[in-house]
Formats: C-alpha cells, sequence, structure tokens
C-alpha cells in the first residue's frame, strides 16, 4: 500500500501585492508542490496570490483541496475546478478544516488574513497542540519586519525563545521546498 503524500497548507493573500515577485512565487510554490507529488492545502479563492499558488499546482498537474467559507465564496472567487473543494460555514471553520488536512504551513506574502491564520498555527505550536513545521517564504524582504516582531515579542519577555524555533524563515521557493522535503521525510 502506498504512503500518503504529505499536504501543505499555504497562507496568502487575496491580492497580488505591489511586487510582482510575489505572484511569480506563488505560482512557482505551486508548480514544486505538485513536482513534489505533494496535495496544496489553501484558501480555495481564484483570485490574487491564492489564485496564483493554485494555478501553479494545477498546471504541474497536482492535487489541489480548496476550503473556503460561504461569505467569500464570490468575493474571493472560489475556485470549483479543485481536486476537492469545501465550503465552510466561518472562518474558524475553515481555518481548521485547513489545518487539519494538512501536513505543513507555509505562509507567503498576504495581509490581515494570512496573519490572523499564521498566529493561529503558531500559538497552537506554542502550546504544544502540534509540532507542524512552519515554513515563512519571505519573498522580496515581505515577512523581515514579521520577523523582527517575534523577535521583540521574545525580548520583551512575551514568549520564550523557543517561539523562534517555531518559525523557518526562508529567501526562496527553493529554500524552503528544500527544507520542507527534510522536515517531511524525517517525519
Amino acid at each position: 500500500m502506498p504512503a500518503i503524500a504529505p499536504s501543505i497548507c499555504v497562507f496568502c493573500g487575496s491580492r497580488f501585492g505591489a511586487n510582482p515577485q510575489y505572484k511569480r512565487d506563488a505560482f512557482g510554490l505551486g508548480q514544486q508542490i505538485a513536482q513534489e507529488s505533494w496535495r496544496l492545502v489553501y484558501g480555495a479563492g481564484d483570485v490574487g496570490l491564492m489564485g496564483a499558488v493554485a494555478e501553479g499546482c494545477q498546471s504541474a498537474g497536482g492535487e489541489t483541496f480548496g476550503v473556503i467559507p460561504v461569505h467569500l465564496f464570490d468575493r474571493e472567487v472560489g475556485k470549483k475546478d479543485l481536486t476537492s473543494f469545501v465550503v465552510t460555514e466561518n472562518m474558524h471553520e475553515r481555518k481548521k478544516v485547513m489545518f487539519m488536512n494538512c501536513d505543513a504551513v507555509v505562509m507567503l506574502p498576504g495581509g490581515a488574513g494570512s496573519l490572523d491564520e499564521f498566529f493561529e498555527v503558531l500559538t497552537w505550536r506554542q502550546l504544544g497542540l502540534h509540532s507542524k513545521p512552519i515554513i515563512v517564504i519571505n519573498s522580496g524582504g515581505y515577512w523581515d519586519k514579521l520577523r523582527e516582531l517575534l523577535d521583540h515579542i521574545v525580548a520583551d519577555g512575551f514568549a520564550d525563545a523557543s517561539l523562534l524555533d517555531f518559525v523557518e524563515v526562508y529567501p526562496t521557493t527553493d529554500t524552503a521546498i528544500a527544507a520542507l522535503r527534510a522536515r517531511l521525510s524525517a517525519a
């Protein structure tokens, strides 16, 4: 019986952002997930970086698992041509379904929603509720300030230094994929 392929949950923006590199990285990450024979788990949108990561995965023949709350279906243009497509009642259920169906979390550039998703899984990790890798792809230095914020939280005594060990920051999709490959093969 073949092993079940890992699933990678990607948090990212429903917009493209100001730097064209973000879209290239999202599309490329999707392609790389498919090339590794991993499944993409994401917010099921067909807009912004969400749409780009799904398009990249699909263009390389990858499996996609999208989860979208009913109230965002029109706004984020729910992408119905996915391998699996789940519509949830609310955002909390969306995050839970995405997280429960993945083996690792990756964050690309995004806004408040991506940060909400990131901090929730980071908090769960800090509390010992999971040990899944949390990878941040720092496209064009986009997440430099996030790393500074995490350092500040630790320096000011609001978290143990171990918090910083729960987040791995990589400058490119290639370095992030290599780290995921190593982490998932060791699991």
